[in-house]
């Protein structure tokens, strides 16, 4: 089982773009606060988001985001590196109070699902 929620303010203006597939990548960073009260960055990627919700996404703003966590890995500079990355699947603001119980109803059922 692979599922994670991250609610926090997006921190960096999204990032958008054109995949050779077609696809869409929106990539964002979501400031949350850890249990010792720093704040952490949580990188998040989102392929293919309804352009209502991509037009949404502006730095400063607050977001719960439903997804899973990957690990993925690249050459740079000669190097293998990698990065650890939310993948969303759901990503809701506040005003949408609805959406927000059902991405947390989807995370509740995929945790159940697994036990």
């Amino acid at each position: 089982m692979n599922v994670v929620v991250v609610q926090g303010v997006v921190v960096r203006e999204p990032e958008i773009r054109e995949l050779p597939s077609g696809s869409r990548l929106v990539s964002f960073d979501v400031r949350t606060e850890g249990p010792d009260g720093r704040a952490e960055a949580v990188p998040v990627s989102w392929a293919d988001p309804p352009a209502a919700d991509e037009d949404a996404l502006v730095e400063g703003g607050e977001v719960l985001v439903v997804g899973r966590v990957r690990r993925r890995f690249f050459r740079s500079g000669g190097a293998t590196q990698s990065r650890t990355e939310v993948v969303a699947e759901q990503v809701a603001r506040p005003r949408q109070a609805k959406r927000m119980r059902s991405a947390l109803a989807s995370a509740a059922e995929a945790i159940s699902g697994a036990g």
